[in-house]
């Protein structure tokens, strides 16, 4: 037996770990380390730290309810070669694997954005691809396996100028996942398999954290502090404002969303000896941006007001 609520030792809390990630350090030795995105449930990432011991698997997915699921499956195989991330790809490539690093990265069934409005979500554009490749060691590889054959053609179309060479073929449910199986019930035989193999390194550094500064105010008056909100290349939105008079200290909850990284947190607005401050609260994990930034400045602009 299994615990229905595994304790998720094997999930890494990314926002509040050092950047980029000591994955030699995380798992205690140094081996081949390959990553799936999109994990799902987690039933290929599983099977394929059982069939390789040796060697060490970071699973990446945004959906919470897939992260449970596969802590789960984790826990019941009992494997420890094994790290979960709940992240963007992009951001996870960006920030926490360093270049040259990973030897395989692994893609099942990933969202296709079928309709023509929504290409701009796919995730294997020639920028993402480019980024990959930076982060795959020499001679590396990725495997993309999807149902949608447009989406394989378009991600044909991205190969020109990444460092990657493309090799494709048509194949029979193999691996077992969730959607695998949905689409093998559902009538289709054959699934699009693209094999993209590193000939020439494309050199993309990390994208390092940004030193924030805390903002000093002689006074602070809450019934005054109407922060504007933002929209353009950079989304800061504000949401709620709490004050407590006792203490005295304000929280104000903002939303940034900036490239591929969306982040919600609380800035605090405090009282220290003589002098007001305004800061990300303490404790929030908040990834120190440009984004992050600007939220400070609009925070500091409606202090004084």
């Amino acid at each position: 037996m299994y615990p229905r609520n595994p304790s998720p030792k094997s999930l890494i809390l990314w926002q509040k770990a050092e950047r980029p990630i000591n994955w030699r350090e995380r798992f205690g030795r140094k081996t081949i380390l390959e990553v799936e995105i999109g994990f799902g449930y987690g039933e290929f990432l599983v099977q394929r730290a059982q069939t390789h011991p040796e060697r060490d698997f970071v699973g990446l997915e945004l959906k919470w309810v897939s992260v449970q699921k596969a802590l789960r499956n984790i826990a019941k195989a009992n494997t420890t070669n094994v790290c979960l991330l709940r992240t963007d790809a992009r951001v996870a490539f960006d920030r926490l694997f360093t270049p040259q690093s990973l030897h395989r990265v692994h893609s099942l069934f990933p969202d296709p954005w079928p309709k023509k409005r929504h290409t701009k979500h796919r995730l294997f554009s020639r920028a993402f691809l480019k980024l990959l490749n930076s982060r795959l060691i020499s001679g590396g590889e990725a495997r993309i396996i999807t149902d949608y054959q447009p989406y394989s053609e378009w991600i044909l179309e991205q190969i020109p100028g990444t460092g990657l060479e493309a090799i494709c073929k048509t194949i029979p449910p193999r691996f077992g996942t969730k959607y695998e199986t949905k689409w093998h019930e559902s009538g289709q035989k054959e699934f699009y398999e693209l094999k993209l193999l590193k000939r020439e390194h494309v050199e993309i550094p990390l994208k390092e954290d940004r030193p924030l500064k805390t903002y000093h105010l002689e006074q602070f008056d809450p019934d005054r502090f109407h922060p504007m909100d933002e929209r353009g290349e950079t989304v800061v939105e504000f949401k709620e404002f709490l004050y407590d008079p006792k203490h005295p200290k304000g929280m104000a909850l903002v939303v940034v969303a900036e490239e591929n990284l969306t982040q919600s947190f609380w800035i605090e607005i405090g009282k220290s000896r003589d002098r007001w401050y305004i800061r990300p609260a303490q404790g929030c994990g908040v990834v120190p941006t440009a984004g992050v930034q600007r939220a400070l400045d609009l925070a500091y602009d409606a202090s004084l007001s």
